[in-house]
């Protein structure tokens, strides 16, 4: 059974890379995109992505739109989405759980968890 992908999707590179390295140190592997466009093009082409950590401000497509978008694909609509935040104000989980993300956490992540919901979506 092919291993279950994670996609980020982050227009900072600095927290791809973080975390990569803790999801791959943990045994997940994992595919990047530093904007939701580019990201639906990994999904188009890659059918085994488990789960979307969704960076919410990103420039051009932020978060809640890309959210939407997913929402309307065939290919997109049941991949589980969690939001990935530096806005921790009250309201913004709710807003981005609204918004159709699964799950919500907030930058810095805390590993334990981000593991811990990314678990509970990917079984």
């Amino acid at each position: 059974m092919p291993q279950k992908l994670i996609l980020i999707i982050d227009d900072d590179n600095r927290n791809i890379f973080a975390l990569k390295a803790v999801l791959k140190a943990k045994g997940f592997d994992c595919l990047s995109a530093v904007s939701a466009q580019e990201g639906f093009a990994v999904m188009e082409k890659h059918d085994n992505v488990a789960i979307v950590l969704m960076d919410m401000m990103m420039p051009d497509m932020d978060g809640y739109q890309a959210i939407a978008a997913m929402k309307k694909s065939a290919k997109m609509q049941n991949i589980p989405v969690l939001a990935v935040t530096a806005q921790a104000m009250v309201g913004d989980k709710e807003r981005c759980l609204s918004a159709g993300a699964s799950g919500y956490v907030s930058k810095p992540i805390n590993v334990d968890e981000l593991l811990m919901q990314i678990e509970n979506f990917t079984k």
